[in-house]
């Protein structure tokens, strides 16, 4: 049997949260992304054209909250000297430093979202990067 020819349709990360409705208000207010998709204990925000993240209440989702979150939401922008300045004016847990990675090709900074997940926001420092 063949794999399915058809295009993806979109991708979805999902993170389990406690408190979800705090979990909306950091998505909504502080990334500004547009929640596209609201199954009521699971809300679907647009990233970038096809790339999603899913916010879940724990108490619902197929997986349930960890204190431990190995993995990171990563979003590339295109000035990311605008959003650093952006983020220093937030209250944001785990804030670092600008930093540039010459191997990876990107300039980035990373903070916390409000139950641990770790976002980076990055821009590319050379094409192809």
């Amino acid at each position: 049997m063949n794999r399915p020819g058809a295009a993806n349709q979109l991708a979805i990360t999902f993170f389990y949260y406690r408190d979800l409705p705090a979990a909306m208000l950091f998505y909504e207010d502080i990334l500004g992304l547009p929640l596209v998709i609201d199954q009521g204990w699971c809300k679907i925000y647009e990233i970038c054209p096809g790339a999603h993240v899913g916010l879940v209440d724990e108490t619902r989702g197929m997986n349930k909250w960890t204190e431990l979150k190995p993995v990171q939401l990563c979003i590339r922008v295109p000035q990311v000297n605008d959003w650093y300045a952006y983020a220093q004016s937030k209250t944001l847990s785990n804030l670092s430093k600008l930093f540039v990675n010459d191997e990876l090709g990107i300039q980035a900074f990373v903070f916390s979202d409000p139950e641990g997940y770790q976002i980076e926001i990055q821009s590319a420092t050379r094409p192809g990067a």
